[in-house]
């Protein structure tokens, strides 16, 4: 064996490398079962479009999410805080306001409550589980006040452009903005100081502290970014179905979470990484679309769509212990 080199035993390279993609594995095993399962629908350009319009809008609040256990931290109340922004912007645009201006208050109000839940967090030393609990409960009693507990709708169709007409080329305009906040996020935890710093604050929080690194505000600044995506999310979810309603983001809050710890088996082993959580989305939203276009009963996906979530994570974590 010539100097400098080490050779990597045949089984620990395997292992390793079944380690670090068994969630890849999973989609791609996921996707030829519902292949041949249904060859006539589910390869299908329209089928594809809509599997993508459909995992769009979990992609942008599974991205905030990341930033925030990226930093060891949760945030539990986006579901509510999505519901609140859809029903607040939506119920802005029946008194008139112009469309850009009332998602723009809509944006400003989710980095205004997810502030709140930082200052909460990684100011004042509440639990993030207890702290964002809290807020979720309060985000959803504030949803029922201004809806007056009602489904909001007949708003200008302009609005519909976001989350339901808009298109560029043969792309829905929703796909684009999924696909952009992805990479944006991507960008923002592997090509800058932030992302590197909100990384290291979720290995060890108190050596990042001794190093200079402003624990406090970068905290704070993940609950913000949390804010905006939880807005954004329901900005998106009243456009795409022409309607708001005091509790139509909530179903979203799992989904986010289980995305995010699913994509934490692939890549980048045990952190919160995007290419890992859009794994995680596709797993998901090809369970969802598959089963249904096969006719399995509503309930019946949930509980696929749970094991598969367990199988996942059980598998990547027995392989790693074999590598």
């Amino acid at each position: 064996m010539k100097a400098g080199r080490v050779k990597v035993p045949k089984k620990d390279f395997v292992g390793s490398l079944l380690s670090e993609y068994a969630t890849l594995l999973v989609l791609i095993l996921v996707v030829l079962a519902f292949v041949a399962l249904r060859p006539d629908v589910f390869p299908t350009y329209v089928n594809l479009r809509n599997i993508l319009q459909q995992v769009s809008i979990l992609a942008v609040i599974a991205t905030t999410q990341t930033f925030v256990l990226s930093v060891g931290d949760i945030d539990i109340s986006v579901g509510a805080l999505g519901s609140l922004i859809g029903v607040s912007t939506t119920t802005l645009m029946l008194q008139g306001v112009p469309v850009p201006v009332a998602i723009l208050v809509g944006l400003v109000m989710g980095a205004a409550a997810g502030a709140m839940n930082g200052t909460f967090v990684a100011i004042l030393g509440l639990a993030p589980m207890v702290a964002t609990l809290g807020a979720m409960t309060a985000f959803q009693g504030a949803s029922m006040l201004v809806a007056h507990g009602r489904t909001v709708y007949g708003f200008p169709e302009s609005f519909s452009v976001l989350g339901n007409t808009g298109r560029v080329g043969p792309v829905p305009l929703l796909v684009i903005i999924g696909l952009a906040v992805l990479v944006l996020g991507w960008f923002v935890l592997t090509r800058t100081a932030v992302g590197r710093h909100w990384h290291a604050i979720g290995g060890n929080r108190e050596a990042s502290f001794l190093s200079g690194v402003r624990v406090k505000r970068l905290r704070m600044l993940a609950y913000v970014v949390s804010g905006l995506g939880a807005a954004l999310m329901g900005i998106l979810i009243a456009s795409r179905i022409a309607s708001a309603n005091p509790t139509q983001a909530v179903p979203y809050l799992l989904p986010s979470l289980a995305t995010v710890f699913i994509g934490m088996t692939a890549f980048q082993r045990g952190q919160a990484n995007i290419p890992g959580t859009f794994v995680g989305v596709l797993i998901l939203g090809v369970i969802a679309n598959g089963l249904g276009i096969t006719n399995v009963n509503t309930y019946v996906v949930q509980v696929v769509t749970g094991a598969v979530m367990l199988g996942a994570i059980t598998f990547s974590q027995l392989v790693r212990k074999k590598a």
